[in-house]
């Protein structure tokens, strides 16, 4: 379908875009890659009277080297998070994460902030964010605001991001020595995952999240629970499931995919060393 007639502002800066924002209120919507906003707009499921185009914004694109963690841009492109020696080093889980996410085209024009800002359940850099315990930052009329990514998912693509508020960074804290893996089941290659699970151990700490195990990215705090209580791999998958509200879809049944749950949470905590 042809998406319905919308309005197109270019920002030239992270204020000129906030206060298009401020301005058109739920009317207007950001796009940079496009990869999230536009399916919709041809279907549409997002009817925006205002586009903001925020792609060329430049002072959003980097990694840095923050001290305790690694401050990436929101706009940063997919494959610069994928090929950085920098996110490779320090924070691997999210740097193989990327590397699944559709094919090399997507990459080369998505972005994380989009990734993340567009709150689908099925996408694999959140359960990555969960599991490495990453902070978002906004910026709004009112200035900037730091948001737990626990806190960040809020419903059915929807996150705590105000209407008039831009995603700025993503803070990620270095874990130079965890071990990690990212397991991803779908049916074909660059298919959304069915389900997916980013699995970090660092020290005696674990951090797990789900792809597509409920509405919203989820972590699995039954299976970190069980970790910190000192259950085996086994034992620790066998609660993949629990607490999560699983959807059922023409792509597998909340069954199959509570089966898969346990799945590949066994095999990325055994990817990753635990036994």
């Amino acid at each position: 379908m042809i998406p319905a007639a919308f309005d197109y502002i270019r920002a030239a800066s992270a204020d000129e875009a906030i206060a298009a924002l401020a301005e058109h209120g739920d009317e207007a919507k950001l796009i940079a890659g496009g990869h999230s906003l536009i399916p919709l707009m041809r279907f549409r499921l997002a009817t925006p009277s205002y586009l903001v185009d925020i792609g060329r914004l430049d002072d959003l694109t980097y990694v840095r080297d923050a001290g305790e963690h690694l401050a990436i841009g929101a706009l940063t492109r997919h494959r610069d998070i994928e090929v950085s020696d920098l996110v490779m080093s320090q924070t691997g889980l999210l740097a193989e994460a990327t590397r699944s996410v559709g094919d090399i085209q997507v990459r080369h024009r998505g972005t994380i902030g989009g990734a993340i800002a567009h709150g689908d359940a099925a996408s694999d850099i959140p359960a990555a964010l969960l599991a490495l315990r990453a902070t978002v930052v906004s910026k709004g009329p009112n200035g900037e605001r730091e948001i737990a990514i626990d806190d960040f998912f809020s419903g059915f693509l929807e996150t705590a991001l105000d209407e008039t508020e831009l995603l700025t960074e993503i803070r990620v804290p270095k874990v130079p020595d965890a071990r990690w893996s990212f397991q991803k089941f779908n049916r074909r290659a660059q298919d959304w995952a069915i389900v997916g699970a980013s699995i970090l151990l660092d020290g005696d700490r674990a951090g797990v999240g789900l792809v597509n195990m409920d509405s919203v990215p989820t972590r699995a705090n039954a299976v970190e629970a069980a970790l910190a209580g000192g259950a085996d791999a086994a034992a620790a998958a066998d609660v993949a499931a629990e607490g999560a509200d699983v959807p059922s879809d023409l792509n597998a049944s909340s069954e199959y995919r509570e089966h898969l749950a346990r799945v590949l949470v066994r095999r990325g905590l055994e990817a990753a060393g635990r036994a």
